[in-house]
């Protein structure tokens, strides 16, 4: 019995196996390739093949080669109640995170909430979902954002027509390295090689007027690591370590020690009930903003330059007020 169960368990990681190595080659394997990876014969794959197509895998065959159509293929996840939980959060804050409507985080929140059995947590998923609909639709968003996904999965280039804020559009050729979601304001990046500027450069999704993939495929450098690559940000903008020395009022220390806003951050508390607060992050550009939304309750003691930001941003709203 032992044995016969061990044979079950062996052919099912074999499944699995093969699934996996179908989806993750977009060129597709042969059988030959398979029975490599897997250590069994080709008759074996071959049995196999049909029992994951059976099972309802969209696997094609072309000039001897398998694959699974990555467009129609659905994932199988078990998840116990914590972990829906969990991933519900994580589709909540994508939810606040993004400016347009999203058909395909609605149908994963539909398919999550009919997967679930707690009733209570199935209603809320189901109730994010119909917000997510209601949205406006932005087809344009949603064809570029799939073409940055296939890009990003298939390691093709994409050209993109990309118009920064009071700038002139201009096209550039992109090898996607990665896809963020900020934390701190609305919005989806991708990082990414920009042929233009010949270097690592960030782009709002958002911002992108048109994305057409290449059949060029490309390699992520093996010294290039999105989350080393965005340790060091407030955001998701990469730029020029900067040390910054905040002072907070007695007023909002309280809210200033209940988060952890940054890895680098460390805290003093002050005589007065205040607190100082010391950051290391890429430039100051994201972080002034952030800075700017505490008013009167925290002052700039460094850097020079995001004191002298905060200042001329002061005397301007004074001057539109008075």
């Amino acid at each position: 019995m032992s044995e016969t169960n061990d044979r079950v368990r062996s052919k099912a990681a074999r499944l699995r196996r093969i699934e996996h190595q179908l989806y993750n080659a977009p060129d597709g394997l042969s059988v030959v390739d398979l029975a490599r990876l897997c250590g069994v014969n080709r008759r074996t794959i071959y049995r196999d093949l049909d029992i994951l197509s059976e099972s309802g895998a969209p696997i094609w065959q072309h000039n001897g080669k398998y694959g699974i159509d990555r467009n129609a293929y659905l994932a199988t996840i078990r998840l116990n109640l914590n972990e829906a939980v969990a991933l519900f959060f994580a589709a909540r804050l994508l939810s606040h995170h993004s400016d347009e409507h999203n058909p395909h985080i609605v149908s994963a929140l539909d398919q999550l909430a009919a997967g679930l059995p707690d009733q209570t947590i199935a209603g809320h998923i189901a109730r994010l979902a119909n917000l997510v609909r209601e949205r406006p639709p932005s087809p344009r968003y949603v064809e570029i954002l799939e073409r940055l996904t296939r890009a990003w999965a298939d390691r093709r280039m994409v050209r993109i027509r990309y118009r920064a804020p009071n700038r002139p559009a201009t096209e550039r050729d992109i090898a996607p390295y990665f896809l963020e979601v900020v934390r701190m304001t609305p919005g989806l990046y991708v990082i990414g090689y920009d042929r233009l500027r010949d270097d690592v450069r960030t782009f709002k999704v958002e911002r992108i007027e048109h994305a057409e993939l290449l059949d060029e495929h490309y390699h992520i450098p093996e010294g290039f690591d999105p989350y080393d690559h965005l340790a060091r940000a407030w955001a998701v903008m990469s730029e020029a370590e900067v040390t910054i020395h905040l002072r907070f009022t007695p007023q909002v220390a309280p809210r200033i020690r209940e988060n952890r806003w940054h890895h680098s951050q460390q805290l003093i508390d002050n005589a007065d009930g205040g607190c100082d607060l010391h950051l290391t992050v890429g430039g100051i550009r994201e972080i002034l903003s952030w800075v700017l939304s505490w008013g009167a309750d925290v002052e700039v003691l460094a850097p020079e330059e995001l004191r002298n930001e905060v200042i001329n941003h002061a005397r301007q709203m004074l001057a539109r007020y008075v």
